[in-house]
């Protein structure tokens, strides 16, 4: 009998083909490219809420009450985003990108937050959940430090965020208020525009293409059931990622939740690096755990008219608490309030503070009151300044506070947060400065005194925002009553100038448009009693005071010293040119002190106190100095044109009565200095 024979070299490969095209597929990935179906042997950087199902579906946060939560997803690996040098110069690479994802409501209707596709210098551990994604913290949102890349699926509206609805599809620059959102939908073939419901819990694919040479993005999405690639993409988006990747970063997914939860899903993910992401294999995708519901059995009301009626007076007094509860939260919108943004419902405040309960009174000042406060929709700790209704700020002012302030960004302004008018009340919502103000620290005997580094470092931070209010944004912002008390102190003792309500803007190049004297005594410039114009060099006067006020440990003018003490600025000049400078430093400092910097900051504030508008240095020159970027050059002292009466003009142009000087004038002095404080610790705070 002949041997069997064995299959044919062509049969044995075509059985192989088989078993291959067969297998599910596995994950795959090279340096600058993978293609991950089910994450099961992904190995990623798995951190805070996010895991893995038993199916190998990537769950970044869970739908069960896990509030004020986040959830990170990164490659393994960072990825090299920079390529140099190249025809076009120094410019960042092109990637793609798609998964498929899904995100499951706890309660239908109303999630939170959403999620993210991320590219970050680090896997994002000191970000925080709610609204921002736990891509960044709230005092960090928008700092160009930040290098984050981000397209949120943002199932939640933050009106302070100016997002578009709860909704949406953003791309995000270095923190969570998007440069661009639309609402999510795709577009058909024949060009019809089908919304999408990011929340409903069904499976939706999503494409990330960025050109790196032509600057260019586009954002698509479509539901799993569309079964390729829409031609129109959501979003189109000129950008350079240049400035804002590093070389080396990760990429991956992040998520929050807030007040409402939602389980945040992806199911499978491709990437590539100067290459189109591989297509996902949409037929073998892991299973994501179902909906959980649950129901209770209703019970029928007794048929007794005693229970009847005890239930009808509790539905009665139930209503009436809702009616008395709305009357006290009601509110009507003008519609010039809709031309300002950073509105935030009367509602919200109302609730943060609780009701402005006096056991969240910070302080009192001539324009009413301020509250702490933690709003409800983030969790961030504010300040509330309710200015009361005869109060000394109007509504100009309150226009022009909020008109400038919610603009700024700097790290040494006060940031505002938002703003609210109900009826004749104005209310201003600030970052929180646990610190309070720095006049406290300077002036009240129960506060610990700072070290000279620390006034060191508060005096160069607020220089540096006053240079930005200066000369770095888009106008020229005049602060207009820059004093000690106007400065706020954060956790780290970081200064921060606050109280804008005297700002007034004008475009660079042409004349203030001030016709009101307004500002505190001892920090005005003595031309402000002619002109009525503020401008950039009255604010240099009143920066000038407060370098002295910081070294001296003293307020500019004190009635109650000796005559030749009274004014802070004429006595410093006096000592100056007896060659006995330092004498006048805060006894406190003791010797703790570099003399060279307590030199500079004495004979700075005395060139910035100069008569003669002309004659003082601008903030920039301000800024340099104290930096040491350039140095002090000798001044004559007799070229130096301080008037020795300048207080006492303003003493007199302040309090016209005869007894400027008696004790009753030293306290209605006192109390002008915190009049207009952006708000005022309570003892012990």
């Amino acid at each position: 009998m002949a041997p069997p024979q064995l299959p044919s070299k062509t049969l044995l490969l075509f059985l192989l083909h088989l078993l291959l095209v067969h297998l599910p597929k596995a994950a795959t990935s090279t340096a600058d490219s993978f293609n991950y179906n089910g994450f099961k042997t992904a190995g990623l950087i798995l951190t805070d809420e996010s895991g893995l199902t038993s199916t190998g579906a990537l769950q970044l946060t869970r739908g069960d009450r896990a509030l004020w939560k986040k959830g990170h997803a990164f490659h393994g690996q960072p990825l090299r985003f920079k390529q140099f040098p190249s025809s076009a110069g120094n410019t960042t690479v092109s990637f793609s990108t798609r998964f498929v994802f899904a995100i499951v409501n706890e309660i239908e209707y109303d999630g939170g937050n959403g999620l993210a596709f991320a590219i970050a210098p680090s896997t994002l551990s000191n970000a925080m959940g709610g609204d921002y994604l736990g891509l960044v913290r709230n005092n960090t949102n928008g700092n160009f430090s930040n290098h984050v890349f981000a397209v949120e699926f943002d199932t939640y509206q933050g009106t302070w965020l100016n997002d578009l609805n709860d909704n949406h599809v953003g791309v995000d620059i270095n923190g969570v208020t998007s440069n661009k959102s639309e609402t999510a939908a795709y577009f058909t073939d024949d060009g019809k525009s089908q919304r999408i419901d990011l929340k409903s819990g069904d499976l939706i694919q999503a494409w990330i293409d960025y050109n790196g040479s032509e600057k260019w993005i586009n954002v698509t999405v479509a539901p799993i059931s569309h079964t390729s690639k829409p031609a129109r993409p959501l979003i189109s988006y000129s950008i350079d990622l240049y400035p804002v990747l590093l070389d080396s970063m990760y990429v991956g997914f992040s998520s929050g939740t807030s007040r409402a939860t939602s389980a945040h899903y992806v199911l499978a993910w491709s990437f590539a690096i100067n290459g189109e992401a591989q297509e996902l294999d949409v037929s073998h995708l892991p299973k994501i755990p179902k909906k959980k519901t649950s129901w209770k059995s209703s019970k029928l009301l007794p048929y007794s008219t005693t229970l009847s009626l005890l239930f009808l007076m509790m539905l009665g007094s139930v209503a009436y608490l809702v009616y008395k509860r709305r009357k006290l939260t009601s509110e009507t919108v003008e519609e010039w309030e809709l031309d300002y943004p950073h509105r935030l419902p009367y509602k919200e405040i109302y609730r943060a503070t609780n009701g402005f309960s006096e056991k969240e009174l910070l302080g009192r000042g001539g324009f009413g009151s301020v509250y702490r406060g933690v709003l409800r929709s983030n969790g961030m700790e504010v300040a509330v300044k309710k200015v009361a209704h005869d109060g000394k700020q109007g509504m100009k002012e309150f226009v022009s506070e909020v008109s400038s302030l919610g603009r700024l960004r700097h790290r040494n302004l006060v940031q505002l947060q938002g703003w609210c008018r109900r009826k004749d009340e104005l209310l201003l919502v600030y970052e929180f400065m646990p610190n309070g103000s720095l006049d406290t620290f300077l002036f009240n005997a129960k506060k610990r005194h700072l070290s000279w580094d620390e006034r060191f470092k508060i005096l160069k931070g607020i220089a540096s925002g006053l240079l930005y209010l200066h000369e770095g944004w888009e106008q020229v912002v005049i602060h207009r009553d820059v004093k000690a008390s106007n400065v706020l102190l954060d956790a780290e003792l970081n200064g921060k100038l606050g109280d804008f309500g005297l700002a007034r803007l004008y475009e660079h190049g042409t004349n203030p448009q001030t016709t009101h004297i307004v500002g505190t005594l001892g920090y005005m410039a003595p031309e402000l009693s002619i002109t009525g114009k503020a401008t950039k060099s009255s604010d240099v006067f009143g920066f000038g005071a407060f370098l002295l006020e910081m070294a001296c440990g003293r307020r500019p003018v004190e009635a109650t010293r000796p005559s030749d003490e009274m004014v802070l600025v004429s006595w410093v000049h006096m000592c100056w040119r007896r060659g006995e400078l330092l004498s006048v430093v805060d006894d406190r400092l003791g010797k703790k002190y570099v003399e060279a910097e307590v030199e500079l900051v004495l004979k700075l504030g005395v060139l910035c106190s100069q008569t003669v508008p002309e004659a003082r240095p601008s903030m920039r020159q301000v800024v340099q100095f104290l930096d040491g970027d350039v140095p002090l050059q000798e001044v004559p002292l007799e070229k130096l044109l301080v008037e020795d009466d300048l207080g006492y003009d303003q003493l007199v142009m302040a309090y016209p009565s005869s007894d400027k000087f008696t004790s009753k004038s030293s306290s209605r002095m006192e109390n002008s200095e915190v009049s207009r404080d952006l708000y005022l610790p309570q003892s012990g705070y």
